[in-house]
């Protein structure tokens, strides 16, 4: 078996990105307003919800997230440009066409399914250009 190189405070840093990224993608800066239309989500919803511990349940994954990707791209070759590749196949070809299938199932609309795919390929190909590129 071939040598995994990880660098593991980068996937710390890339599980934070999560929250970071989402927390701008879905602000009404960007696609906040929209997602809450699509998704069916109202203002009262949220208010029901527990924010802390969305937030602390995102953040858990997204180390699970981060260090799987690691894994997938720990060959000591793989250098900034191979991880975003790398990223971007996984967020767009894997994590989004997996998300797009579900949504249609629920019957979400198309608009729904280009603002949670647009937002985990453009994650994916984040982590995977700082775990390509932090070794």
């Amino acid at each position: 078996m071939q040598e995994v190189h990880i660098n593991h405070f980068a996937v710390w840093v890339c599980a934070l990105l999560n929250l970071g990224v989402g927390g701008l993608w879905y602000s009404p800066l960007l696609f906040g307003k929209s997602w809450m239309k699509e998704a069916e989500m109202t203002e009262e919803k949220l208010k029901q919800g527990n924010p802390a511990l969305s937030m602390a349940v995102a953040f858990l994954l997204s180390v699970i997230i981060s260090y799987n990707l690691a894994f997938f791209i720990g060959d000591p070759d793989v250098d900034w440009k191979m991880g975003l590749l790398y990223g971007f196949l996984t967020g767009f070809g894997w994590v989004s066409m997996g998300l797009a299938i579900v949504a249609k199932f629920e019957a979400r609309s198309l608009k729904y399914i280009f603002i949670n795919g647009g937002f985990l390929t453009v994650y994916f190909s984040l982590i995977g250009l700082i775990l390509g590129a932090w070794r």
